[in-house]
C-alpha cells in the first residue's frame, strides 16, 4: 500500500487527543510529524498535551511547536470547555519533555520538500502555523498536496453566531490558507456535528480495554456533560472526523466551493463565506463538506481504536 505523508497540526485538547490517536492507526497514513499551536488551551499546554498522547500510544512521531498567538491577535482560548488542562482533567504521565529544534512553519516546508509535492497537512485547530508557514515560504504552495481543515461553517457559528472557534482564533491565517492555491477541505461545523458519541458510544469504545481505548472514554466526559448541558444529545468528534475525511471521503458528502473568511467585521469576525447555498458564485477554491454516514463513521473510529 502506497501511504501519503501527514502532518497533522492540532491545538490539543480532547478532541485532539482522540484524533492523534486515530491518525497513528490509519493505514493509509505516514505520519511523519504532529505540529502545535495556541488554541483550546495556550501553547505550553497543548504542545506537552501533544507528548502526552504520544507516550500514551508509545508513537515515537517527532513533535514541532508552532505559534503561542494568533498572527496578528491576541489569543482566544476554550479552556471552559476542555478544561483548563485541555484533556478534562486527566493526567497522562510525560516523560518525553523535549521537542524537536525546528519550529512548526520550518518543519512543515522541510517536509514538503522532502515529498515532493506528495504531503497532505491535516489541521484540526487554529490555521495559524500555516498562516505563518505560506507568508514565510512563498513557494509552499506548489509542495503539498492538499489540505484538510476542522474549521469554519457555511451556516452558523459556536464561538460567536457567526464564527467557528478554529477559524475565528485567527481569522486572517485561515483566509491566507484559503487563497493559498493548495486544495482546501473544509470539515466545518454542518458535518462534525453529526458525527456525535452518546456515553454508551463511549462505553463501547472503553470496553475494548485497552489503555488508549479507556483514555478515549475518560478524556470525553467533561465536553460530554458540558454538551449535554447545552442541548447536544453527545460530544460532537470534531478532529477525529477531520482525521478520517483525509483518510477516506467515501462515505462523506463534499461540494466545491468558494471560501474566503471575513477579518473585519464587529460581529462577522471569522465567518467563513462560502456560496454552497447562493445564486452568486465566487471563484472555486475549496470544497465543504456537508455530510456523513454517522453508522459508518462510528465503525471506522471503532476499528481503529481495536488496533491498539
Amino acid at each position: 500500500m502506497t501511504k501519503t505523508p501527514i502532518i497533522l497540526d492540532c491545538d490539543t485538547g480532547v478532541d485532539d487527543a482522540i484524533a492523534i490517536m486515530l491518525a497513528n492507526k490509519v493505514e493509509n497514513f505516514d505520519l511523519r510529524a504532529v505540529t502545535t499551536v495556541a488554541g483550546n488551551v495556550p501553547l505550553g499546554k497543548t504542545t506537552p498535551n501533544t507528548l502526552r498522547v504520544l507516550e500514551l500510544i508509545e508513537a515515537d512521531i517527532p513533535v514541532y511547536k508552532g505559534a503561542h498567538k494568533p498572527m496578528f491577535h491576541d489569543l482566544v482560548t476554550a479552556e471552559q470547555v476542555h478544561g483548563s488542562d485541555g484533556l478534562g482533567g486527566i493526567d497522562l504521565p510525560l516523560t518525553r519533555t523535549a521537542v524537536d529544534d525546528y519550529c512548526a512553519w520550518d518543519a512543515i516546508y522541510r517536509e514538503a520538500k522532502l515529498c515532493q509535492g506528495t504531503l497532505e497537512v491535516i489541521t484540526v485547530g487554529p490555521l495559524t502555523n500555516l498562516g505563518m508557514a505560506f507568508t514565510k515560504y512563498r513557494e509552499l504552495p506548489d509542495l503539498i498536496k492538499r489540505i484538510v481543515i476542522m474549521g469554519g461553517s457555511a451556516t452558523g457559528g459556536n464561538i460567536t453566531p457567526a464564527a467557528e472557534f478554529n477559524v475565528y482564533v485567527d481569522p486572517e491565517a485561515a483566509d491566507i490558507v484559503f487563497c493559498s492555491g493548495v486544495p482546501v477541505y473544509m470539515c466545518g461545523l454542518e458535518v462534525t456535528n453529526m458525527a456525535y458519541y452518546t456515553a454508551d458510544d463511549l462505553e463501547q469504545v472503553a470496553a475494548l480495554g485497552s489503555k488508549p481505548a479507556v483514555f478515549f472514554r475518560d478524556v470525553a466526559q467533561k465536553i460530554l456533560s458540558y454538551s449535554l448541558n447545552h442541548g447536544s444529545p453527545g460530544i460532537c468528534m470534531h478532529d477525529p472526523l477531520t482525521v478520517l475525511y483525509a483518510s477516506n471521503d467515501s462515505y462523506f458528502t463534499t461540494h466545491h466551493v468558494g471560501i474566503r473568511v471575513e477579518t473585519k467585521g464587529m460581529l462577522t469576525r471569522g465567518k467563513t463565506v462560502t456560496d454552497l447555498y447562493s445564486d452568486k458564485k465566487m471563484a472555486h477554491n475549496a470544497y465543504i463538506v456537508t455530510d456523513v454516514d454517522r453508522d459508518v463513521f462510528q465503525e471506522r473510529v471503532y476499528e481503529l481504536m481495536a488496533k491498539y
